[in-house]
Parts: structure tokens; C-alpha cells; sequence
């Protein structure tokens, strides 16, 4: 037990509203990030934020991500995490835009990498290649049959639905409405979703509409967080469940609109790319 609290130095970021606490463990020491999640990412008696991410060193990249949601669970992937991480590095001067404008972030869903595009000087958007989507159920997961699960209809909470599940390091499952998004009771629905036993890892849920065959706009329930502003491995899920549905051509930019901004998916048969912004909101100190 220690006998002293400790400070801590941190950054609070966002990308388009999805905001995280940043702490670099290159020069000072985390025990407990589960915990100072839980504690931090309250709005009301902490800084506020979907959680917690740590930058630290890595033996085959750059930095190495390690991501906490609200709830204290630690999370595979953050698309929008990882872009405020590349911005992180280059901000706190832990790589040069000059010498090296793409950079790679470990991550436990494998080595992601990122691009760098500024504005005067400044690291502003980031574009990140999120690997290959996984479509097979068994490695998403979802328990259901076949080799894709693309417009399967169930029952969720005595309510059928059509879903396509997608993972991009994370469980996600895409449901298509016609009716205004923004009249979806996400507080009542998304946990029914999160917890309902096909999902054996629980899942993050996005609920969407086409626009057209290049505009979408969704909203999202990420397991141990709730309803977010924004998901980039979310909408990453939802650019390829519309494709795999015929909404959407592969290899086109497809324009995601979330609560808190747009990002542009790009999805083809070898990866998917996603581009959005990374902006540092202040820096701190916490003692804890």
C-alpha cells in the first residue's frame, strides 16, 4: 500500500467527441488502470471520458495502446483511441511529422498503421489501416450458424431484428432501420443487445441509416460504456455490413455520420481504412 497519493500526469482527447484520458507510462508507472478508469471517466467527480488509455513503450512499434473502458474492461481496439495515440506521439515530440509521417501502434488486436496529415505544421487527421474485417461468426463472436451472419434476423429482448455482425478487433453487431435513428431508446435497447446470450463476449451495437450509397449515419451502444458520441471500429463495422448488404460499393469512401462528427471508411477485400481527426482537448494533473 503506498503511503502517499501519487500525481499523475495525463491529456484529455478526442476525436470527433469519442474522448479519452491519455497517460504516457513511458516516464511514470500505472499500477491499477482498471481502476483509475472507473474512477476518472466519471463526468460528475472525475475528469469525465469513455475511459482510459495508456501509451506505452512496445518492442515492435512505435507505442503500444492499452485501452480501459468506464467500466474498468480493458478493450482490444479504439478506432478513434488510436488516431488521439498517433496524434499523442508526435504532440509530446516522441516522433518527428518531419522524419516520419506514418508510424505503427501495437495493440491487442494486432499492429495497426497510421498516417499523418497536418494542418500549419500540426498533426490534425490521421488515417488508420484497421486490418482485414472478420466476418466469420466463430471469430467474431456470435453463436450462430454459417459462414456470414449478414442480415440474419433473431430476437433480441422478445423483438426480432435483422442484424450483420462484424469484428474489427471488436464484436459488433449492425442493425439497418428506415425509421429516424435518433427516436431509438439506446438506454433501454443497447444493454438488451450487449448482454443477450448469442454474444458471448458481449458486443457493441450500431443502429443505422442510409442516406445514400455513400453517406450513413449511425448511433452506437459500446459494451461497458453505454451510448457514445463516435466508434471508428464501429464505423468501420457499419461501412462493411452495408456493403456486404448491397447498400454500399467496396473500395468507395464511405462517409459515417456519428453524434460527435464524420469519419470516412474505406472498405476493400485486403483491409479497411479509416480517416477522422485526433484533437487534444487540455493537459493535466491528477493525484490519485
Amino acid at each position: 500500500m503506498r503511503d502517499s497519493k501519487t500525481k499523475l500526469r495525463f491529456t484529455k482527447m478526442q476525436g470527433i467527441g469519442n474522448d479519452y484520458i491519455y497517460f504516457s507510462t513511458f516516464g511514470q508507472w500505472i499500477n491499477n488502470p482498471e481502476a483509475l478508469a472507473v474512477r476518472l471517466s466519471d463526468r460528475h467527480f472525475g475528469i469525465g471520458g469513455d475511459g482510459v488509455i495508456l501509451v506505452a513503450p512496445s518492442k515492435v512499434a512505435d507505442a503500444q495502446m492499452k485501452m480501459y473502458n468506464r467500466d474498468g474492461t480493458e478493450g482490444k481496439m479504439c478506432g478513434n483511441g488510436i488516431r488521439c495515440v498517433g496524434k499523442f506521439l508526435y504532440d509530446h515530440g516522441m516522433v518527428n511529422i518531419k522524419e516520419k509521417d506514418e508510424i505503427t501502434i501495437e495493440t491487442l488486436s494486432g499492429i495497426k498503421s497510421l498516417k499523418a496529415y497536418t494542418t500549419d505544421g500540426e498533426v490534425k487527421t490521421l488515417r488508420v489501416d484497421m486490418g482485414k474485417a472478420i466476418l466469420d461468426p466463430k471469430l467474431i463472436p456470435v453463436d450462430l450458424s454459417g459462414d456470414k451472419v449478414v442480415d440474419r434476423r433473431v430476437t433480441i429482448g422478445m423483438q426480432d431484428y435483422r442484424i450483420t455482425c462484424v469484428s474489427m478487433g471488436n464484436p459488433h453487431c449492425v442493425v439497418f432501420v428506415d425509421s429516424d435513428i435518433d427516436n431509438i431508446n439506446l438506454e433501454e435497447i443497447g444493454p438488451l443487445f450487449e448482454n443477450d446470450p448469442i454474444f458471448p463476449e458481449r458486443v457493441n451495437t450500431e443502429f443505422v441509416t442510409v442516406l445514400n450509397e455513400k453517406t450513413i449515419k449511425m448511433r452506437v451502444w459500446e459494451r461497458g460504456s453505454g451510448e457514445t458520441w463516435a466508434c471508428g471500429t464501429g464505423a468501420c463495422a457499419v461501412a462493411v455490413a452495408a456493403c456486404e448488404n448491397g447498400f454500399c460499393k467496396k473500395g468507395d469512401d464511405i462517409k459515417i455520420k456519428l453524434k460527435g462528427g464524420d469519419l470516412i471508411i474505406n472498405y476493400t477485400d485486403e483491409t479497411v481504412y479509416m480517416t477522422g481527426n485526433a484533437e487534444k482537448v487540455y493537459e493535466g494533473e491528477v493525484e490519485v
